[in-house]
């Protein structure tokens, strides 16, 4: 971990974990320097290693890849740093509310309060930082002739569907728009009434077939299996692409000598990327809605975890794997979709929508399959951690997320529904551990 505070805010944080193989995800002032990327080392810092922590995580935020994939900078040891240094951190690129968080969190596991509190005060001064000025711009990226592209692998677009049949025809029509044409589309149709004369008359190499069974992780999973390209891309049935979409993932993985390229979501038609996906980084998610890897990937770490089913975060599991087997995972900014995020069908009809909202009173809370990620990959205590940051932003519907007001009512309600609260986790507590059993 690269700061030990981080545990209380990002305890599932993929790179909290040591991976097969490092690519130099935190790269040491040398790689940096060779790469002909320089930035300023912060002095103010007491420790050596925090400083060269620091540097690598400023590195890693703005979009840093080397391409020669070198070990880069030992983070996963124990090495202590001082807790002067974890709150400098934490001031220096987190929101004020979850540095106090981490403070109260301190106290409460009985860390010295004397000491936690002169250092968190000690760091009252430091400003927040921004990741703008040191993004990596990969200028080379646009001039960029792909082998891979004039190599035409054939490509498996892989869309399961659920009464959509109104937003899949968009789906379709974008996909003949594509100017890359060497790809097949296998649609695992779950409506009931099956419309098979939809399939009719799309200038598409197209399969589909009818599964009965509501199933998500096992339509994909059987599509996988049939497949016959080169490449898996994973797309969803409510989601709008531009026309060089397909051209974009295979550049990427190309350009950047990676396994896997994932796209990023926009929620509204002509919505501006989000600063954090506006540059290509390593990924820390794979989003099964818009990412594209190399078959040969399932058959050599397995295929999507089926506990997942009717429940929430198969792809963030499978991603995990992803990393700690070793593949390279790139958040690919010129691969976008817009997610548009229908109420109706799809997983929504199948499950919940938020992993962390019950549909019932008393039903778990968050979605078992949560929790038996969270414990099976990182632990007891980080899913502890995991629970207490996000109950309170779980009372908020999902659609609301973004309304601090709701936020701040929630926080001011928690102790009249704690017990509830309580009770919901317990249950799902108890379901993810018949599933890791």
């Amino acid at each position: 971990m690269i700061f030990k505070f981080l545990k209380y805010t990002r305890p599932i944080w993929y790179f909290n974990l040591r991976p097969s193989q490092d690519f130099g995800y935190f790269p040491t002032e040398n790689q940096l320097r060779a790469d002909g990327f320089t930035l300023s080392k912060d002095l103010n810092y007491v420790s050596q290693d925090a400083q060269n922590r620091d540097l690598a995580w400023v590195a890693h935020n703005s979009g840093f890849i080397n391409k020669n994939f070198e070990k880069g900078l030992e983070i996963w040891n124990e090495t202590p740093i001082p807790v002067v240094d974890e709150y400098r951190f934490m001031k220096k690129y987190l929101h004020p509310a979850w540095v106090f968080y981490t403070y109260i969190i301190r106290i409460l596991t009985f860390h010295n309060p004397f000491s936690e509190t002169y250092y968190f005060f000690k760091n009252r001064k430091v400003k927040r930082v921004s990741f703008s000025d040191t993004i990596v711009k990969h200028n080379q990226y646009e001039e960029f002739a792909s082998k891979i592209v004039c190599n035409n692998p054939k490509i498996s677009i892989i869309i399961p569907t659920l009464n959509r049949y109104k937003y899949l025809k968009d789906v379709m029509l974008d996909l003949e728009k594509q100017t890359y044409k060497n790809f097949e589309v296998i649609v695992v149709d779950q409506t009931i009434p099956f419309q098979e004369e939809f399939y009719k008359n799309w200038n598409l190499d197209l399969i589909y077939w009818h599964q009965k069974e509501k199933a998500l992780w096992k339509a994909r999973n059987e599509a996988i299996e049939k497949a016959t390209g080169e490449y898996i891309l994973l797309y969803d049935d409510d989601s709008l692409i531009d026309a060089d979409w397909i051209y974009e993932h295979l550049k990427c993985l190309d350009f950047f000598k990676a396994d896997i390229s994932s796209g990023v979501s926009l929620s509204v038609v002509g919505a501006k990327v989000p600063e954090h996906y506006n540059y290509f980084s390593w990924s820390s998610q794979l989003d099964t809605g818009n990412v594209l890897l190399k078959k040969e990937i399932f058959y050599k770490i397995g295929f999507f975890d089926l506990k997942f089913e009717k429940q929430r975060m198969g792809d963030g599991e499978f991603g995990l794997r992803c990393y700690l087997n070793g593949y390279k995972n790139i958040s690919n900014c010129k691969a976008k979709r817009v997610h548009l995020k229908v109420s109706e069908g799809g997983l929504r009809q199948m499950g919940s929508w938020d992993g962390w909202r019950p549909k019932k009173l008393f039903g778990p809370r968050p979605v078992p399959s949560v929790l038996y990620l969270s414990r099976k990959y990182f632990g007891n205590s980080s899913s502890v951690y995991y629970i207490m940051n996000s109950i309170l932003p779980s009372l908020i519907p999902y659609k609301f997320k973004g309304n601090r007001f709701l936020i701040f009512l929630s926080f001011l309600f928690l102790p009249l529904v704690l017990p509830l609260v309580i009770f919901q986790v317990f249950k799902s507590w108890k379901i993810s551990t018949r599933m890791l059993s």
